[in-house]
């Protein structure tokens, strides 16, 4: 006998739900609901800082961002024409969906962005562009010019770069 592969994956799902307590008190607060219980927001929390405040944390563990939150803004930003599939802020990994230019209904465009650094630096970003080409309404790859990951990797860095100057000096 096999098991159908969404039942599996559901009660994976499901299992890996069972160590989240919550309690009714969260959810009196919009603020806090989805939260585990005895933990709420607090001043200066947010989303990738829940429970951690504004202070650094040189400790172990902590669920604060692990990336340069300039290269993670800039980034999002850049590929903002794209839709998005996935951002993970604690990895540091962005994915879009397939994209169309419209100037070009006859191929399309998937980028990958890994953020790898904390430092704001020519190497903490890396950007994988994938292509496709339509023949005969199939879709089939096609290798994608280096030069448009290299362009979104440059356009990152100097949104990035003027990200951080323009906290430095708020005017």
């Amino acid at each position: 006998m096999t098991v159908p592969a969404g039942l599996l994956l559901g009660t994976l799902a499901l299992n890996a739900c069972s160590g989240v307590k919550t309690s009714p008190a969260n959810f009196n607060n919009p603020e806090n609901q989805g939260l585990p219980a005895g933990q709420s927001l607090q001043s200066g929390d947010s989303l990738f800082t829940l429970g951690k405040g504004t202070s650094n944390n040189n400790g172990g563990g902590g669920s604060q961002i692990q990336v340069n939150a300039y290269l993670w803004r800039a980034t999002l930003s850049t590929l903002a024409f794209m839709p998005l599939v996935s951002a993970d802020p604690f990895g540091g990994v962005i994915i879009t969906d397939w994209y169309t230019p419209p100037a070009s209904p006859g191929e399309r465009f998937k980028v990958n962005a890994y953020i790898v650094s904390q430092q704001l630096t020519a190497n903490a970003v890396q950007v994988s562009v994938f292509h496709q080409v339509n023949e005969g309404g199939q879709w089939v790859d096609s290798p994608a010019d280096p030069s448009v990951a290299s362009g979104l990797e440059d356009r990152i860095l100097a949104q990035a770069a003027d990200l951080q100057a323009a906290a430095k000096n708020p005017q």
